[in-house]
């Protein structure tokens, strides 16, 4: 009966128009947040002016290249124009994806949640026939031009999209969030300076009614998307909920993204819709595109779908991991990263680091100004990974200048959402010696509070 069921879901198919206009949209907001990036200077101030970056545990090759950085997101730009354009799309999303992903890990302080949910959709679409309907490919080469694909393709999509917001959800259900409102009730009064809206800010019901609000939002969207009746009401709020939260935190591109993506849970007939105004406003006749033909058997279709399988089981299970790890999960972070929590903490820290030559006791006190930005020396202190990483540069740094036997201590506090600073790194461990993987860091001091995670 349930082999019965999947055979016949694969076998059902779906207006190709819906994969166009997301291929449409996701090129032309990647195209959108390259030049934006490019125009803000932020390749120079992130990725060039800094002498230090962070590395992702695995990927500690991948590094910014200097002044040819810009090189790489010409090529990712270049290439999101190409996959809008659906020219050459097989190349095109396949250079996005690794353009963008090595621009991703270049530096570990620059992480943000939509960044991983962009690599990731970029990944899925290598595996999927954007390129089928309203694009250069499918006009210049009929074989290629297909009314009709699988449905799997267009839900995989959907699939992504649930993931993102549920997860979201489920990660919002501790009680930080929900019985403190923090960190709202500490982003949210500095906001009072707005425009209508200002004077609501300070107050602490606004502070629990988003706090709600923002959980319940996340955990039912996709349903609510996914349901006929509901769907144009779950758009409607859509829409409201990434504006207000473009207007309240500066998140760049990533509402935008996200009700553009939304789209994709429409019907066929919106899509054409859309498509129509496209084909006015660049004179494109749409009809040469409807033939008819329904892309039934793909090429290597058993290996795209396993690949698919395999990537959503790691999709759903990555983020349980925070599991094999002791201590509260918002102190340590570990397992906190691709796990879409996303603004559930405000954490500040202090750092002060000491590199002791082991055989003379000699002492050296660092500033850490003299080795990261503003936002690096941020983020580094109160990451333990972070910690970790950049007290192996410090004493690599002082073995170059002659100690053959440097340790390096850290004197580390930090405050999580609106707690008193408490002590983070045992100040008599000496980092150098300590080795970074995906074991619990012992060297972390236990948090001295409890907070309840019910779900995520």
């Amino acid at each position: 009966m349930i082999n019965s069921s999947i055979k016949n879901y694969f076998k059902k198919s779906t207006e190709s128009a819906s994969l166009a206009v997301f291929r449409i949209f996701f090129g032309f907001m990647m195209l959108s947040s390259i030049i934006r990036f490019w125009l803000n200077g932020w390749i120079n101030e992130l990725y060039i002016q800094p002498k230090f970056f962070f590395s992702f545990y695995g990927f500690e090759w991948v590094k910014p290249i200097g002044q040819y950085t810009y090189i790489i997101f010409f090529i990712c730009a270049l290439a999101s124009f190409f996959v809008m354009i659906g020219y050459k799309y097989r190349l095109s999303i396949i250079t996005f994806f690794l353009s963008f992903t090595y621009i991703e890990l270049m530096d570990k302080t620059n992480y943000l949640n939509h960044y991983y949910f962009i690599s990731l959709v970029g990944f899925i679409l290598i595996f999927l026939p954007a390129e089928s309907y309203f694009s250069v490919d499918a006009k210049v080469n009929p074989k290629l031009r297909f009314q009709k694909i699988p449905q799997w393709m267009v839900d995989s999509i959907k699939l992504m999209l649930g993931i993102v917001y549920f997860y979201a959800g489920l990660a919002k259900l501790n009680s930080d969030w929900l019985f403190r409102a923090s960190p709202l009730n500490i982003w949210l009064p500095i906001r009072n300076t707005l425009p209508i809206i200002g004077d609501l800010m300070p107050q602490t019901w606004i502070h629990f009614a988003m706090s709600w609000g923002g959980a319940l939002y996340d955990l039912f969207i996709p349903f609510l998307l996914l349901n006929k009746k509901t769907r144009n009401f779950a758009f409607f709020l859509v829409v409201v909920f990434h504006v207000l939260t473009r207007i309240l935190f500066q998140i760049g591109m990533f509402p935008y993204i996200m009700i553009v993506g939304s789209i994709i849970f429409f019907d066929a007939n919106v899509h054409h819709k859309i498509l129509n105004v496209i084909s006015r406003v660049f004179k494109i006749s749409k009809e040469q595109f409807s033939n008819g033909k329904i892309l039934s058997k793909v090429t290597f279709q058993p290996i795209k779908t396993t690949i698919l399988i395999v990537f959503f089981t790691i999709q759903l299970f990555l983020p349980w991991r925070y599991l094999l790890y002791p201590d509260e999960l918002f102190w340590t972070e570990e397992g906190y990263r691709f796990s879409w929590r996303v603004m559930l903490i405000e954490k500040a820290g202090y750092a002060e680091f000491k590199v002791v030559d082991k055989d003379t006791g000699k002492q050296f006190y660092i500033d850490n100004k003299d080795y990261l930005t503003t936002t690096q020396e941020k983020q580094m202190s109160f990451q333990s990974d972070f910690i970790l990483e950049y007290a192996h540069y410090l004493g690599d740094i002082y073995k170059e200048k002659g100690i053959r036997n440097p340790q390096v201590f850290v004197d580390n506090y930090v405050t999580l959402n609106g707690r008193l600073s408490t002590q983070f790194v045992k100040p008599d461990v000496d980092l150098y010696q300590q080795k970074e993987g995906f074991k619990h860091k012992e060297w972390l001091i236990p948090f001295n509070h409890k907070i309840k995670i019910k779900g995520l």
